[in-house]
């Protein structure tokens, strides 16, 4: 049963699609990011639904009536000269990166995507509206699961996906959540607030839940700084003390004893293996400064010859270190400057809708996603998603905001010179 109604959603997308290719994005964000084939149990588990549905938005883009142009500032410019910095060091990667590297493609694709079609304010909450939803059922379930079994299970994400396993599915909570704040600060209808509220407290035990240490860092500096960007401190910090003192008493020893190991992570294998880890992404990238391993890099192959301990094999377990081993020492030059561009053109966003009503959601909008990507920047320092799409699409909705504002503000100054 629910194979088939899957097929039907998907299929009958197709049509609406053709007709408006905005729709296609909006269900591509959905397959990828809540990955409900993963929920079925028969043919739709691994049929290429979102293969299908990117095609028919590619070929409804292009033969669209409408003209669609590109924004061209800082950050589409370094985004797109990171793209051509990873084709190029997969083609001289050191092992197979054709895997990796089309994944990379169609992801990167799509998400460029989303700078053509959704230039527009409705557009664009709607896609807030589809990330928030299909990340936030697994918040909201694992959080009602963490509350009903007291922490004493890990929670985790769909699998054969980029959030499958419990670390990774807690960062991606992370930045959903600023994201859902931003929803509960437009919501009009006091049920629906209420209804937000809980999924954001929900998400929360789920984010707790993971048992992840990097989360929990992650989790507090992101409270941290929606602490800050919030207009009303004493109610934020009060939530903030009331999840605390939860978790205080819902959770139990274990979950204690594990956090407790950020401290002694010389007696910690897996911090050690992590290090190790880090190092021969460092050597690796001293080799070869400008192109790195390429995609694939972190193999027990080249662990013999780059890591200090070449037996303890281990991912790359943050985004810096896999970019440093697998696109060199200028890809992570253009992978950090990325995220410091969309950072500066958040703020830019803010200096000009800050204390107007008609444009507090593009404000709020844009603190939220600043907000996220405080998350992921200190989350993914210890964990391998540097090519996880919903950094990219946070950063997306980040360009096409600031392109709303400026259009508006560009009209403005055209009216004060007429008069």
């Amino acid at each position: 049963m629910r194979d088939l109604l899957l097929t039907l959603l998907v299929l009958g997308s197709v049509p609406f699609t053709f007709l408006q290719p905005y729709i296609g994005l909006l269900v591509w964000s959905w397959l990828g990011y809540m990955n409900p084939h993963r929920l079925a149990y028969g043919f739709a588990y691994s049929f290429p639904f979102v293969f299908l549905i990117s095609v028919v938005t590619i070929l409804s883009t292009f033969f669209s009536k409408e003209k669609f142009k590109i924004p061209i500032n800082g950050v589409t410019i370094v985004w797109f000269a990171f793209m051509v910095w990873m084709s190029i060091s997969s083609v001289l990667a050191f092992n197979d990166a054709m895997y990796e590297f089309t994944r990379m493609i169609k992801i990167q694709m799509m998400i460029f995507i989303t700078l053509l079609l959704f230039q527009d304010k409705n557009k664009i909450k709607l896609l807030v509206w589809v990330i928030v939803g299909s990340l936030g059922f697994y918040g909201v379930k694992g959080g009602v699961f963490t509350i009903l079994t007291g922490g004493s299970y890990r929670v985790w994400g769909p699998p054969g996906s980029f959030i499958e396993g419990n670390n990774e599915l807690a960062l991606a909570l992370i930045m959903v959540l600023p994201l859902m704040f931003f929803l509960f600060k437009e919501a009009k209808n006091k049920y629906l607030k209420l209804f937000l509220l809980f999924c954001m407290l929900s998400m929360s035990a789920a984010i707790l839940g993971s048992y992840s240490r990097g989360a929990l860092l992650a989790f507090v500096m992101m409270s941290f700084f929606l602490w800050l960007k919030s207009n009303k401190k004493v109610v934020s910090m009060a939530i903030a003390v009331f999840i605390l003192a939860s978790a205080a008493t819902l959770l139990p020893q274990k979950w204690f004893d594990r956090m407790n190991t950020i401290e002694n992570y010389e007696e910690d294998g897996s911090a050690l293996g992590r290090i190790n880890a880090w190092y021969f992404a460092f050597n690796l990238a001293k080799d070869n400064p400008f192109f790195g391993g390429g995609y694939g890099a972190f193999s027990s192959r080249l662990f013999l010859d780059y890591a200090p301990d070449p037996d303890d094999f281990h991912d790359a377990h943050s985004i810096y270190f896999e970019v440093l081993g697998e696109q060199g020492f200028v890809g992570l030059f253009l992978f950090v400057l990325l995220w410091v561009l969309s950072w500066r053109l958040g703020t830019r966003v803010l200096k000009y809708a800050k204390g107007k009503e008609e444009w507090m959601w593009a404000y709020w909008l844009a603190s939220m996603c600043q907000v996220s990507l405080i998350g992921y920047a200190t989350g993914g320092a210890f964990l391998g998603l540097a090519y996880f799409d919903l950094p990219y699409h946070i950063m997306a909705i980040l360009v096409v905001v600031h392109v709303v504002v400026m259009k508006e503000k560009e009209k403005e100054e055209g009216e004060k010179k007429r008069r």
